[in-house]
Order: structure tokens, then C-alpha cells, then sequence
């Protein structure tokens, strides 16, 4: 985005004061997003802001966007890529949990406790989920599965892995490299090959 250079000196730009409003967001939650504790963090004016934001509301409706598009948009991408079986459409949606550049779990956290603050936010959290479950029984369907087995998979998948955000679970890579295996025949009824494994690791990596 582009960046300010104004009388008074550098003004930052709007993805400089939205990374910051994300860290501070993680760090301490959405009452502590502010423009004047944004300001003192990246050593500008507060008047430095308003090149790039109308309000603090409109920084706050960035930072959702932030999270649809990352979050949201990246787990439909993975659950409509390309796989030759469900196991390997269900590895595609596993890069999610692996990748942070695909999917952020802190950033998840983090919106998930403002929704309990406010009621626009728990309708954007509810919003997604529809998407993402929608998103997750469509790539069962797509692989045979009646709706209705379609849409209880897809809420186990995707519930277990909510649970694993909401409890801010701390795994070790390899730990969650091999029950990997095991969590996609529980969820499609279907064991991963070892080629789609091989894939799958290569992707991330990993060497077993």
C-alpha cells in the first residue's frame, strides 16, 4: 500500500497501522486497539492515521476483512483444490493447520473472543462458519458422500479443529505429523497412501 511522507515526515501507511492493529489485537484483545496506543507503538502522530482511516471503526472493519480473507478464503481454496481421492482432499485441508500464511490461528483466537463483545462480530464469525462448513461438506459430496453423511463430517472436521484454536492447543509439529494419518480415516472413513502423505509432507517440509 502506499506509503505517506508528509511535511512532518514519514506517516506510515494503512498496511503499516493494520499490522499493528493485528498485533496489538493478539497481544491484548480489541479494546486495547486504539489510535493513540497504535500511534505510541509505531512512534507516529495520531493525526498520521487519519491519511489512511477515517475512524478507529473503519481500522476495525479492515481487520475483519483481514481475517475473512485470509482465514475464511484460504480454507474453501484448500477445500476445493484439486485431489484424487477425499483422503488427499482432506491433507489439502490440513495445509490450513499447519500454514500460518494459510490460515492464522491466533488471528482466529483473537476474533473469536471479540465476537463474545460484540454481537456484529459474532454474526461475521457465524457468517464464516456457514462458508467454511458449506465449503467442507461440498468437497465430501463431491467424492460421493450423501448429504446428509456430508454435512456431519464436515462439522466433525472442522469442530475438532475449532476445539483444537478455542483451547489454544500447543503441539509439536511431529506429534501433529503423525496423528494426522489417523484424524483423516476418522474423518472421511478413508486411510491417506503413502504417496499422498509423501505429497503432503514434501509440502511442509517434514520428514518423518
Amino acid at each position: 500500500m502506499e506509503q505517506v511522507l508528509g511535511e512532518t515526515g514519514w506517516r506510515g501507511s494503512a498496511e503499516v497501522w493494520l499490522e499493528a492493529a493485528y498485533e496489538l489485537l493478539l497481544e491484548s484483545g480489541v479494546s486495547t486497539v486504539k489510535i493513540l496506543p497504535l500511534a505510541k507503538k509505531l512512534g507516529l502522530s495520531r493525526t498520521s492515521f487519519y491519511w489512511f482511516f477515517k475512524d478507529r471503526e473503519e481500522l476495525l472493519g479492515a481487520l475483519i476483512a483481514r481475517w475473512r480473507d485470509k482465514n475464511t478464503g484460504n480454507l474453501v481454496k484448500q477445500a476445493q483444490a484439486y485431489a484424487e481421492s477425499i483422503a488427499e482432499a482432506m491433507l489439502n485441508v490440513n495445509d490450513c493447520w499447519i500454514d500460518k500464511s494459510l490460515f492464522d490461528a491466533q488471528f482466529e483466537f483473537a476474533v473469536r473472543s471479540w465476537a463474545l463483545e460484540s454481537s456484529d462480530i459474532l454474526a461475521e464469525v457465524r457468517t464464516a462458519d456457514q462458508i467454511r462448513l458449506e465449503a467442507l461438506a461440498q468437497m465430501f459430496t463431491r467424492f460421493g458422500y450423501t448429504a446428509i453423511t456430508a454435512d456431519v463430517r464436515a462439522r466433525t472436521t472442522y469442530l475438532t479443529q475449532i476445539g483444537y484454536i478455542s483451547m489454544q492447543t500447543q503441539e509439536d509439529v511431529g506429534v501433529r505429523m503423525k496423528r494426522i494419518p489417523e484424524y483423516v480415516e476418522i474423518f472421511t472413513g478413508v486411510r491417506p497412501e503413502q504417496r499422498e502423505l509423501d505429497r503432503f509432507h514434501a509440502r511442509h517440509d517434514f520428514r518423518a
